[in-house]
């Protein structure tokens, strides 16, 4: 990405997942050909604070359900407010308002498609998975994964075809 900014002759300072700070700033028009050059390779502009917040808030979740090495034992509240630094019951009233579905849920939904990304890889048993990703029991995972999914973490393993999506369609 940063080599891809360069190249429209932008000086980033700084490239993170789903964050670039620029030294520069950008007029209208250059803005505007920062985002179809930006679109027509996946990503997108975001301008506007609050849904910069919102992409924070994901980052933040996918960071820790499918980047992070430890398992997830933590409160998900204040590990947010931990990494982003804004009162929680305003994140996720904003998160709620403007995605339609809780932090909690949109949580969920990571961690469950991470579970269904381990059941495929099939390296740890299910008592491991839970372990890794926080889970208080395999009957806990087992149930939520059932709920959101509708099947069994062992009839989702013995499908041919696996229901995975995609991050950037959740």
């Amino acid at each position: 990405m940063k080599a891809q900014l360069e190249n429209k002759g932008l000086r980033p300072l700084s490239v993170n997942l789903g964050e670039v700070e620029i030294e520069e700033e950008l007029s209208k028009a250059r803005l505007s050909q920062l985002d179809t050059s930006l679109k027509s390779v996946g990503f997108e502009l975001i301008d506007d604070k609050k849904s910069q917040t919102i992409e924070k808030i994901k980052n933040v979740i996918i960071k820790l359900v499918h980047h992070s090495d430890h398992n997830i034992k933590t409160n998900l509240s204040a590990f947010i407010t931990s990494q982003i630094h804004q009162d929680y019951n305003y994140l996720s009233n904003l998160f709620s308002a403007i995605e339609g579905t809780t932090i909690e849920k949109y949580f969920i939904t990571q961690r469950i498609e991470r579970v269904k990304e381990l059941i495929v890889y099939d390296e740890f048993t299910l008592s491991e998975i839970a372990d890794q990703l926080g889970y208080s029991s395999v009957a806990y995972l087992s149930n939520q994964f059932k709920k959101v999914t509708g099947f069994t973490p062992s009839y989702f393993k013995s499908l041919k075809e696996y229901k995975r999506k995609n991050i950037e369609e959740l």
